[in-house]
């Protein structure tokens, strides 16, 4: 399910543009401008980074993973031999610490399974949980400069005798000083409408301000606006 988003060479991964832009917004729903193929400082999503690993290496009982480093159409993402614990780099700097524990499975209907069920909980997070959950505490982020950055997320699963989990949202939680925050995402994985593993996402916030409903309600139609006319056929 994940070829038509990466380009494999002899030694390394690539991502163009066109690439990201529609993993982003046609697997998971993802319309940060950020990923868009035109934008001036493009980024590959890390949902997708994070896919090619599962995709590569088998899903672990537990699997914990750090965003170092952003990728771009030039990056050449290399990945090492699977180990307990091993960095995915573009050759000089870490992009991608990931750490497993447990048993592995190479199930691919298990693996396509979680990659779909988990990037879609991912990539629809903001704004409609993200942004009602830092009004609670009367906060926003800044709409001219919307700074939530992808810091890490962990899966830990009770076992693997399991093929098509699904993502149940949990209780997130938001906290922040100042203008800096950190929102914890949490998730269990269901199957047959059992709880066989659960799951955080972690991002960390900047530009932090006082919460404007009017401000807000613009942000969201902005937000909605790009998801219908951006949206690939």
């Amino acid at each position: 399910m994940l070829s038509p988003f990466f380009q494999q060479h002899a030694d390394y991964v690539s991502i163009s543009r066109e690439q990201g832009c529609r993993f982003a917004k046609c697997v998971a729903d993802d319309f940060n401008p950020l990923h868009d193929k035109d934008a001036k400082k493009f980024c590959a999503p890390g949902d997708l980074l994070f896919s090619l690993v599962l995709d590569r290496y088998g899903i672990s009982e537990q699997m914990e993973f750090t965003f170092a480093g952003m990728v771009d159409e030039n990056t050449k993402l290399h990945f090492p031999e699977g180990a307990d614990e091993f960095d995915v780099t573009n050759g000089e700097k870490v992009i991608l610490k990931v750490k497993r524990k447990g048993k592995t499975s190479q199930c691919p209907t298990l693996t396509n399974s979680l990659i779909k069920n988990y990037v879609e909980f991912s990539g629809t997070t903001f704004p409609h949980v993200i942004i009602p959950l830092m009004g609670k505490q009367e906060v926003m982020i800044n709409p001219a400069r919307p700074m939530i950055i992808y810091e890490s997320m962990l899966i830990n699963l009770d076992n693997l005798d399991i093929t098509a989990p699904v993502l149940e949202f949990a209780e997130p939680s938001f906290e922040y000083a100042g203008k800096r925050g950190k929102i914890t995402l949490r998730f269990n994985l269901l199957e047959n409408g059992v709880k066989v593993g659960c799951g955080e996402k972690h991002m960390v916030v900047s530009g932090i301000r006082e919460y404007c409903q009017a401000t807000v309600d613009n942000l969201i139609a902005f937000y909605n606006e790009r998801k219908t006319t951006l949206k690939p056929a």
